[in-house]
């Protein structure tokens, strides 16, 4: 059997007096298409910086690790072949004066912008093609990142996260800080690339970020993982009433969840 792409073995992290996460047992396989729903301060944020290392699991109560294709130990260049990640602090790292071009492009080199050591090649620049016009940003190609809409920003960062072709797309909070239109304009990108191939690791608090491509769901509270199935046994309205802690119902529309 193939080694999972990603897996946490009896993970605990501790987040100064708190526990971020708590003896969280998760498989994630390549090809899947996988949502991590939880509410504000229940451990998204800690479980995305465990993946990248941010963060490492505690060593008590018997061995704990995060594998990715069943390695603990990753250089960061060979690392990005295999996952690409959009996180809120690497928007906030890559809104500058660089074109959207530059920042696509950087990727390459797990940096910000192009830098005058880095060596561009004909085949990064044909990648970087391909991703622009698969995100549908080509118009934005020579607009700096700082000038561009929250919106239009989260798509460039998505195709800096791709020019690896990448097995995975891990995506925290994806829709944060958009307007209506960005947030239908970004989920239609999204469904774009799953059905180019890449699979995607979706972490979010809100239940319309979640694409009909998605048909695994993992509900997370306080630091614990509560629930892990299919969709539509997880998405129910007892369910996310327990997760949220208020009344809520679940209406299901074209392939979409929605709280009401």
């Amino acid at each position: 059997m193939p080694s999972p792409l990603i897996e946490f073995q009896n993970v605990s992290i501790a987040r100064g007096e708190k526990r971020g996460l708590q003896s969280v047992n998760l498989a994630i396989g390549s090809g899947e298409h996988v949502a991590i729903l939880g509410p504000n301060g229940s451990g998204k944020s800690t479980l995305i910086k465990a993946i990248t290392r941010e963060l490492y699991p505690l060593q008590t109560g018997g061995p704990a690790s995060v594998r990715i294709l069943g390695r603990e130990m990753w250089n960061v260049f060979e690392l990005r072949a295999h996952l690409g990640i959009v996180t809120n602090d690497l928007m906030q790292l890559c809104t500058r004066n660089y074109s959207t071009r530059e920042i696509v492009l950087s990727g390459f080199f797990s940096s910000v912008g192009i830098w005058p050591n880095h060596v561009v090649t004909a085949a990064m620049e044909k990648k970087t093609d391909e991703v622009i016009e698969l995100l549908e940003i080509g118009p934005l190609a020579e607009r700096n990142v700082d000038e561009l809409s929250s919106g239009e920003a989260r798509r460039v960062l998505i195709a800096r996260a791709l020019v690896h072709a990448p097995e995975a797309l891990v995506l925290d909070e994806p829709t944060a800080s958009l307007d209506f239109r960005a947030v239908r304009e970004l989920r239609e990108i999204l469904r774009k690339v799953t059905a180019a191939g890449t699979s995607m690791i979706l972490v979010t608090h809100h239940l319309e970020d979640i694409i009909p491509e998605i048909q695994r769901v993992v509900i997370l509270k306080e630091g614990r993982i509560v629930r892990d199935g299919v969709k539509k046994d997880v998405l129910t309205s007892a369910e996310l009433s327990r997760l949220f802690d208020l009344p809520a119902e679940v209406l299901e529309r074209g392939g979409y969840y929605h709280l009401v």
